[in-house]
């Protein structure tokens, strides 16, 4: 039996992949309602071939720049919180070239595992109904010497195509007066809604009768001796565990495991799409404003920010106001802005950007957690490779840089 503290996509995509392992699992999560934090209205990018991690050389110094700026992607709040310096100082550390291509092979491996697993569970158990699509990714640049330096890092020229601004309107024509000087297309990467996928992977493990959910149940402890997961506490109930699983995303930190996260909180727009409206096909990343837009279904996602502000998921109306000012310049007739949902979440990011899969200091408790940004995009393959460590398999992928380091 496995139990799973956390029901967002990491966590029902571990239960997922554990059961179709045969396993027994319980997922134990602390709202009402399963994919109701970060996985509910996240940006519905599949972007397998851009996960290189935010951390890079130049970074601190652009940062810098952006916080003088009234329209930056990045807010800092400092905080007298000891996690808040911890993890700014660790990603400080990271921000070396070499660290960033290194860390990016990583993931990258779990990227392409991602995707083939997904492609799996569609393919094998008819896993459907979250809009998903392969509709390509359009990264787009607005200056020069951007376009330059990204055009001169495309190696791949099959599965990337560098493009004129006037070849990236002729592919995505909602593009007309965006303001772009080119783009790296990606036709392989794809789009789908993370909060659907939640819920029909909910309803898969429910018709297994092989995983039990347990709703409203904070986990407020772990009870351990002789470095084994005993128990864990929820209220005045103490739940026994053959194995546990934590991936409650940023409040993992919570229970008492020294983890390095942090939450990165974003912010998003669900734009409805009418018939008279005229949304981009391909989703769309605006490199230099740093804001993704995806078409998922009948709305057109909007998703950008990078605040680091402590554990403060309320929405804040100046930064909502500036994300829908300037999709409004870029898309000016994607859909009814007036009527966009606002929406806030908060990304658990390791300082490196690459997640934390398998065993942990405890024998019995393993991690998935740490996804950042890219939670939807690698939580297939994830979850894949923590049935694979449970179940004593060989995993799919070399697992170099994905291994824990909890004290």
């Amino acid at each position: 039996m496995v139990h799973i503290i956390g029901g967002g996509v990491i966590g029902l995509a571990s239960a997922y992949a554990l059961v179709r392992a045969g396993h027994e699992v319980t997922v134990i999560e602390a709202r009402d309602t399963l994919g109701s934090e970060t996985s509910f209205a996240n940006g519905g990018q599949l972007s397998y071939r851009y996960v290189a991690p935010l951390a890079d050389a130049g970074v601190p110094l652009q940062a810098i720049g952006w916080l003088l700026r009234g329209d930056s992607p990045l807010k800092l709040r400092p905080r007298l919180d000891r996690q808040q310096w911890r993890w700014m100082a660790a990603f400080l550390g990271a921000c070396r070239g070499s660290v960033n291509q290194r860390n990016a092979a990583h993931l990258l491996r779990l990227a392409a595992l991602s995707q083939a697993t997904l492609a799996q569970w569609r393919t094998c158990d008819g896993l459907e109904g979250f809009d998903w699509r392969r509709n390509g990714k359009l990264v787009t640049f607005r200056h020069a010497a951007t376009f330059e330096r990204a055009r001169h890092k495309v190696t791949d020229r099959v599965c990337q195509q560098v493009l004129s601004a006037a070849e990236c309107t002729h592919l995505e024509p909602a593009l007309t007066g965006g303001g772009f000087v080119g783009g790296i297309y990606t036709p392989t990467e794809e789009v789908a809604d993370c909060h659907a996928f939640c819920q029909r992977m909910a309803a898969w493990l429910e018709a297994s009768g092989r995983c039990t959910f347990l709703l409203g149940r904070k986990v407020t402890g772990i009870r351990q001796a002789e470095g084994v997961v005993q128990a864990v506490v929820s209220g005045a109930e103490v739940m026994p565990v053959e194995h546990l699983v934590l991936a409650a995303g940023y409040r993992s930190a919570e229970l008492g495991v020294r983890l390095p996260l942090y939450p990165l909180k974003g912010y998003s727009l669900s734009v409805p799409i009418g018939a008279q409206h005229q949304a981009p096909n391909v989703s769309i990343t605006d490199y230099d404003r740093k804001i993704v837009y995806a078409r998922i279904g009948e709305q057109l996602r909007v998703a950008a920010m990078v605040d680091i502000v402590g554990f403060d998921a309320s929405l804040e109306p100046k930064r909502l106001a500036l994300m829908k000012r300037q999709a409004l310049e870029t898309f000016p007739l994607a859909g009814d802005y007036a009527q966009a949902v606002e929406w806030a979440g908060m990304r658990p990011a390791t300082p490196t950007g690459v997640p934390l899969i398998g065993a942990s200091v405890y024998r019995n408790l393993w991690l998935n957690l740490g996804h950042g940004a890219l939670g939807f995009t690698l939580a297939c393959g994830s979850g894949q490779l923590l049935a694979e460590l449970i179940g004593q398999h060989a995993p799919s992928i070399d697992m170099q840089g994905l291994t824990p380091r909890a004290a």
